[in-house]
């Protein structure tokens, strides 16, 4: 007799995230791939998945830094001074010289308050296994958080700020490229109408490329940008050359003076000033790529004198020719320079919007293997460095919202006021995370967190409250954007509970299984069966549709589940857990952490070092495809449910997302009311 099949309508199989599977406590552990290793049975086992990413070292990691890290922050010199000065004064009626030093002060001042010694000097401290990002500070909070409360608080704030980085993500490639573009104001003023179309086409190029790798088309980065900063600094000196007393500004003072005696004036311009600051997330979202020494050091002796000088440089023209604010940065070159200027601009733009592109393609993965989002497809670019990975879906998405912004703003200066609130909304998340890790990892007290991490929470404030003023402008652009993708994520992580409850109670506990199976006179027949659970105490929906239809089970099976951790790597050697149910039955856990991607088939191979038989060419893999319906007594308002169902039907499949051969599956449908 066989087993017996409850009647229900849920699904044991995994859902479309590779979601997390209860940590098992019954049945032997046979052991894990590091005790493999000790007992010197390593003849079947290359080197595991988990392990850390190869960081460049030397200079090679300076230019790997200088080409991915500070494209952003180092493209803010197109825009970001000349805005915070017209909203002072005009090319009619110019600001007055202390005015600007004030602003160039303030510039200054933001740059070593929020990058220098918050990112730069503390939050890179608090890597996840050595991996940075607000991902990965969310993840920290949680851990050391005991109340479940408090967690779910600092998932929320996490996810925020996340979904601002989106759309930074967004505006980020729409404001650097028309930003460039628009030198050619200056070195063709009758070319002013073609200024959309070309940044258009730049913007399709950029989109397009993206298919090529990170690899391929960032081999050149680091060179350009080491020509780039160095022009700054060149064209700053220069500037600085026609009123020397702008150094003066490095005080302070000039800053202060000009908050008070400014006042609300100055409060706006504070929405402009942060401009400067664009891009510091990033120092931190690819500290696990590169480490905290190579970006310190090329923030420190580099990046920082370049921009500095610039920045000054810039202060300095418009201090001695008021004119020059329709483009001061372009204005500090020689006429002969222009067009070579917009050129190497436009590249440094292109490679600025790169970094935001890229980042959003690893913080997407990330969010999806923590289930905050459907699967997707991901491909992989290179076959040598897992982190290098193209998301087609993602990329048109970001493409098509930076085209309409470009046509909607028309000018870089317009675009700048939608800038603002991305940042400093991320800012502020990542600073309320930050006091949690500080305070519980690093053992601060109260009094040293509240005296730091208060004052940064203040300037953060400010900033993003100086921004909020601009939300009629186009600051509702950002904001739309973070509500529409934490709608997105908190919806399908509801949906997602949901069906596991659905699961949980509808389900056959393994144990019974196991226990009415050698009674029963179910025909066994050769071969390998993998079933994928999200739950592994119970019995995979897939198997009783296999029983009940097919009335046979193979003479080897294994019960898979995938384990997602809360950290970046799952530890080398401990990726895979088997434990025998059974003759020929086993339960196995595969463990990602949420920078990895899951390669189901190669951690099945592992299998062989701890003496489990496995032939990825005999393996066959049983997967519940869901058809999800509303029941009776719905549990999700009816928006929120045809958002869900719509997000459900486009999400990847499980035979792509666990690179499981698509000719090895074998898919039964399983209706789920929720």
């Amino acid at each position: 007799m066989e087993p017996p099949m409850p009647e229900h309508d849920g699904d044991n199989a995994p859902p479309p995230h590779p979601g997390a599977g209860v940590p098992v406590e019954s049945g032997e552990v046979l052991q894990t791939i590091d005790q493999a290793r000790k007992d010197g049975n390593t003849s079947e086992l290359g080197d595991t998945e988990g392990s850390s990413h190869k960081k460049p070292a030397g200079f090679g990691a300076l230019l790997a830094v200088l080409g991915v890290v500070y494209g952003d922050i180092g493209t803010s010199p197109l825009y970001a001074l000349q805005s915070s000065v017209g909203i002072v004064g005009s090319v009619k009626h110019p600001a007055a010289a202390w005015e600007v030093m004030g602003l160039a002060s303030l510039t200054f001042w933001a740059l070593m308050l929020i990058v220098t010694f918050k990112y730069v000097l503390l939050i890179m401290r608090a890597d996840h296994d050595g991996e940075g990002g607000i991902i990965a500070l969310m993840s920290l909070a949680q851990r050391v958080c005991k109340s479940q409360k408090f967690r779910w608080l600092f998932g929320l704030v996490g996810i925020a700020g996340t979904c601002l980085f989106f759309g930074d993500s967004i505006i980020t490639p729409a404001v650097s490229v028309l930003s460039a573009v628009e030198g050619l104001e200056i070195a063709v003023p009758s070319a002013s109408h073609v200024i959309i179309p070309i940044a258009m086409v730049v913007l399709v190029a950029l989109f397009t490329a993206q298919a090529m790798g990170t690899g391929k088309i960032g081999r050149a980065f680091g060179p350009i940008m080491v020509l780039w900063f160095t022009v700054l600094a060149i064209l700053g000196v220069r500037g600085i050359l026609l009123y020397p007393h702008i150094l003066l500004a490095l005080s302070p003072t000039f800053a202060l003076e000009f908050i008070v005696l400014h006042g609300y004036l100055s409060f706006i311009a504070l929405g402009s000033v942060v401009l400067s600051v664009t891009g510091a997330e990033a120092l931190y979202a690819d500290m696990g790529h590169f480490g905290r020494a190579p970006i310190r050091k090329a923030w420190l002796f580099f990046v920082l004198p370049s921009l500095t000088l610039n920045y000054f440089g810039q202060a300095a023209l418009l201090i001695h020719d008021p004119a020059t604010l329709a483009n001061p940065f372009y204005h500090l070159g020689p006429h002969w320079a222009q067009i070579p200027l917009l050129i190497l601009a436009t590249f440094a733009t292109v490679i600025a919007s790169q970094a935001g592109i890229s980042g959003s393609f690893s913080l997407c993965r990330q969010l999806i293997q923590l289930g905050y989002l459907p699967r997707t497809r991901i491909v992989h670019t290179n076959a040598d460095e897992e982190a290098q990975i193209y998301l087609p879906s993602l990329n048109w998405i970001l493409a098509f919202g930076a085209l309409v912004l470009v046509l909607s703003f028309r000018s870089s200066a317009a675009l700048a006021a939608a800038y603002g609130i991305a940042v400093t909304g991320t800012f502020l998340c990542t600073c309320v995370l930050a006091m949690v890790v500080f305070r519980r990892t690093f053992k601060w007290s109260a009094v040293a967190v509240g005296a730091v991490f208060g004052l940064f929470f203040v300037v953060d404030a400010v900033f993003f409250s100086a921004n909020v003023l601009k939300i009629p402008d186009g600051g509702w652009v950002p904001l739309a954007i973070g509500i529409i993708s934490t709608i997105v994520m908190t919806t399908w992580k509801r949906g997602r509970g949901l069906i596991a409850a659905k699961q949980q109670a509808d389900s056959m506990p393994m144990a019974s299984f196991l226990a009415r199976l050698p009674q029963s006179r179910t025909i066994r027949v050769p071969g390998l069966a993998v079933f994928l659970t999200a739950n592994p105490d119970i019995v995979p929906n897939s198997l009783l549709h296999n029983l009940k239809h097919n009335k046979v089970l193979h003479e080897h099976v294994m019960f898979v589940t995938v384990q997602n951790l809360d950290q970046p790597e799952a530890e080398r050697g401990h990726r895979t857990i088997v434990q025998e149910l059974a003759p020929n039955i086993h339960r196995v856990i595969v463990r990602y952490g949420f920078m990895e991607m899951p390669n189901l088939p190669r951690a099945l191979m592992e299998l062989k070092a701890l003496g489990v038989a496995f032939d990825a060419i005999q393996a066959s893999y049983f997967t519940s495809h869901e058809l999800v319906v509303r029941s009776r007594v719905p549990k999700m308002q009816l928006w929120r449910m045809w958002l869900f169902l719509l997000l459900l039907r486009n999400a990847a499949s499980t035979t792509e997302f666990f690179r499981i051969p698509p000719d090895r599956v074998v898919e039964f449908g399983v209706r789920i009311a929720i």
